[in-house]
């Protein structure tokens, strides 16, 4: 990694340029298995490094970038970014020059990798591929089996014009599975993944066997089960489904960029009920082990516990260092980029509902005829709006109080807003998922959670009856 020794000289050219300067530099391996049609299919490692330099002036981004991390390469991106920073449209008072001291900045949480991916040998991650692979195949239905293993090992620096210089290291671990099975024409997909900011703990024991044989139990219900109904009813969606539902219904709406270039229809409501009392939500990049979780995000901030929506009421938005500025506040802690190659932007880290006080059966009990989501799929929402549409995939009809015959094709459509404000029971449980989110062109790896929940009434798409 570059000297911080080369990183203040830098700093020191573009600072008086600016209300704000940073340098982020990077350091990042990779290894990438895939295993298809019973063969290994492809073996992907990388390495690369580079280091992004950004100037703020007047709430205005100057920023640039290297892969080159010689001490010529940064001083040279430096003074780029300084004669940049003298064109028209930055004309403005002149930044200070950096006289504060450089402290390096103490994490709030730490993590613990208790087995480092890269000490583990190819073939123990192969013949895990291949045992996973057989599990998913333990049926004459299952027509297709893709397993992938990913690590990622990356190392980052962050120091500013505030005198701040943070240090990272983040380990990501991932197996997912994929399985299609064919009856009488019929196709179905179904997937399982496992991941999260740990070493290659996470796939010790059963884990990557159990998430191949839910993979394809999944796959083989949705194959015999008959089309869901449609209409107006009940919605009960387990903690096992995944937060897909809070990420897209609410979470992308509280971050502050959205919110303060009129993106987001929970833009200016602070203070103001969002949800049912029975709602909390809370972003939290400290959590041990999850995948959205870190020591310092990519602006070098402390990693930080940030609620969001306190029993109905909004409270906060995600911050990043600009977006702060902009509304005089502290960043939260989710200024994130998917590479040197960005610019940091708002985004989620682990994004909860928190646990309510309802026993999960007596939600389901509740509940006379309606669905039950087991497992949700994609989704996607208009921020503006708060309009939605989610995908199911795993689905039961909920038949006088219990869980009953699986259903298929199933979609959730409805309005954030409304469908918080609508949740009337809560679970005392909590389930996660993970992915990989998308933003302005970058991706960051993130993880959601919420308890069981009851929707008195959603729009369900599926055969009208």
């Amino acid at each position: 990694m570059v000297d911080q020794a080369i990183l203040e000289k830098a700093l020191r050219i573009v600072s008086p340029y600016g209300d704000y300067a940073d340098i982020y530099v990077e350091e990042k391996s990779t290894l990438q298995i895939i295993l298809e049609d019973q063969k290994i299919e492809k073996i992907l490692t990388g390495i690369d490094a580079g280091a992004g330099l950004r100037i703020l002036k007047n709430f205005k981004t100057i920023y640039g970038h290297t892969n080159d991390l010689s001490e010529k390469s940064i001083i040279e991106l430096a003074n780029s970014l300084k004669d940049l920073s003298k064109g028209s449209h930055w004309k403005g008072t002149r930044g200070s020059e950096l006289t504060v001291g450089i402290t390096k900045q103490r994490p709030t949480v730490d993590f613990k990798f208790l087995i480092r991916p890269e000490e583990v040998p190819l073939r123990d991650k192969l013949l895990l591929l291949q045992k996973a692979e057989g599990v998913a195949r333990e049926s004459s239905l299952v027509k297709q089996v893709k397993v992938t293993y990913s690590e990622v090992i990356k190392n980052v620096k962050v120091i500013n014009s505030r005198g701040r210089f943070a240090e990272d290291e983040r380990i990501y671990t991932t197996f997912t599975i994929h399985v299609i099975a064919s009856l009488d024409g019929e196709l179905q997909v179904g997937y399982e993944a496992i991941g999260g900011l740990q070493g290659f703990e996470l796939l010790k024991g059963d884990a990557p066997l159990k998430s191949a044989e839910i993979a394809r139990n999944r796959v083989i219900l949705m194959l015999k089960a008959r089309k869901a109904p449609g209409g107006r009813m009940p919605v009960v969606i387990s903690s096992e489904a995944g937060g897909t539902m809070i990420h897209e219904a609410i979470g992308h709406g509280l971050e502050a960029d959205l919110s303060q270039n009129g993106l987001s229809v929970f833009g200016g409501k602070t203070g103001m009920p969002v949800a049912s009392p029975l709602i909390t939500v809370i972003d939290d990049a400290t959590m041990p082990g999850k995948r959205g979780s870190f020591r310092f995000d990519d602006e070098g901030t402390p990693a930080e516990r940030t609620i969001l929506v306190a029993e109905g009421i909004l409270k906060n938005y995600m911050y990043d260092i600009l977006t702060g500025m902009k509304d005089g506040v502290n960043s939260t802690g989710n200024g994130r980029r998917e590479s040197y190659r960005y610019k940091p932007i708002p985004r989620m880290t682990n994004t909860i509902i928190a646990p309510g006080k309802d026993d999960p059966e007596d939600i389901i009990r509740s509940v006379e005829k309606g669905l039950f989501v087991k497992k949700m799929g994609g989704g996607q929402v208009n921020t503006v709006t708060g309009d939605f549409v989610f995908e199911v995939q795993e689905g039961y009809l909920i038949e006088k109080g219990k869980v009953s015959e699986p259903v298929r094709g199933a979609t959730l459509t409805g309005n954030g807003p409304e469908v918080l404000k609508a949740i009337d029971m809560v679970g005392n449980d909590l389930g996660f998922s993970i992915g990989t989110c998308g933003k302005d062109s970058q991706g960051v790896p993130v993880s959601d959670g919420m308890p069981t929940v009851r929707i008195p009434e959603m729009v369900v798409g599926g055969i009208i009856q």
